[in-house]
């Protein structure tokens, strides 16, 4: 197992590199998307909680991530000692209507291509991505974890519908009309997915390229009237079974499974690292369940941390493992001192492992 670090758009310097490498991370999983453009949200080091007008305003439709730009971030990377193990997340503003059905949806599964592409031409090998509607929303910010450290969790469920314009928790169209986004159907939205793959996943073989599906987070059936994919761990077993290409992968992440009203994540977790479909994995600890969940720091949650890692050691999962969240702490630097706690938590449960 490698130990890697997640880090938004605006968070991709030298510095935080560097920063990673100090920690004892081998590997980046890089976020693209600008989620903090023109929305209400966290301090820019947090992850974004948003409104329900959602995290911020997409970026632009005619300008997809080039070869080049992605070649330059994973040299970046690399001159820091660190891998480029994944791009987290494509834009709305590149695939909206192949979310919604809508009558861009021809062209914008043309722009997956091409990103899927440009990301094998640069030596990438991971797209991670969320097949969602509604995205990640409803979400709160709060004094929740150990000594009263911000962190996010759920007081509830969250049915306001969206309106135009909107997909993914974020805004595509400002000037969309008024009026909501009609809700649709589980089977339709499955059926969305499964055209999506089979549209999309020769591409990724072609590119050597691995696509990795995020369970829904918050998983709940609905969020905002519209319908989840994998709100529960089962769901997952669903989507491999849609296509049996070996770049359908997963993108797993434990805090959303132990967010999940049934199931059991130890379970999930043997089950998936044994089938060999973990892409790379989202590390955090929560207490709770959804819609009433809090994230906490590593090591005081409803997750026995060190006993997820033993069972992928023992199903040998060599990919790579990042902490996706952390509370924040009370210092200059809350994001980092949180990360740093994290990385070394796990960098030290990594190290000793012995078999389960």
């Amino acid at each position: 197992m490698q130990l890697g670090l997640g880090l938004y758009r605006h968070m991709l310097t030298r510095d935080n590199f560097q920063f990673a490498r100090q920690a004892g991370a081998t590997h980046i999983v890089a976020h693209l998307v600008d989620y903090f453009k023109g929305g209400a949200h966290n301090p820019d080091d947090n992850q974004p909680t948003g409104t329900p007008r959602g995290w911020g305003q997409a970026g632009d439709p005619e300008k997809l991530w080039s070869a080049g730009e992605l070649r330059d971030l994973r040299q970046a990377v690399e001159a820091e000692g660190l891998k480029l193990e994944a791009i987290e997340n494509f834009d709305p503003a590149h695939w909206h209507d192949v979310l919604l059905d809508g009558p861009k949806k021809s062209r914008q599964l043309e722009n997956v291509k091409t990103i899927i592409r440009n990301l094998g031409e640069a030596g990438i090998p991971i797209m991670g991505y969320n097949f969602s509607l509604a995205g990640v929303c409803g979400r709160t910010t709060g004094p929740y974890a150990r000594g009263g450290a911000m962190s996010v969790g759920m007081e509830g469920p969250l049915e306001e519908p969206m309106p135009h314009g909107m997909v993914w928790n974020m805004v595509y169209d400002a000037n969309a009309p008024k009026g909501l986004v009609p809700p649709i159907t589980h089977a339709e939205l499955w059926r969305r997915l499964e055209i999506f793959l089979r549209e999309i996943l020769p591409v990724a073989e072609e590119a050597n390229v691995k696509l990795a599906l995020h369970p829904d987070d918050p998983p709940l059936p609905t969020m905002r009237g519209q319908p989840r994919l994998v709100y529960q761990p089962q769901l997952y077993q669903k989507v491999i079974d849609l296509n049996p290409s070996p770049a359908n992968a997963l993108e797993f992440c434990v805090g959303t499974l132990a967010e999940m009203s049934a199931g059991d994540v130890y379970d999930a977790v043997d089950t998936y690292s044994r089938l060999g479909r973990l892409a790379y994995v989202h590390l955090r600890n929560v207490h709770g369940k959804a819609p009433f969940y809090r994230e906490t720091f590593i090591d005081e949650g409803d997750v026995d941390v060190p006993r997820v890692l033993r069972i992928l050691k023992q199903n040998n999962f060599g990919g790579v493992i990042i902490p996706d969240h952390t509370p924040q702490m009370s210092c200059a630097a809350p994001w980092h001192a949180g990360m740093a706690y994290a990385l070394g938590y796990l960098r030290a449960a990594v190290q000793g492992l012995v078999p389960a």
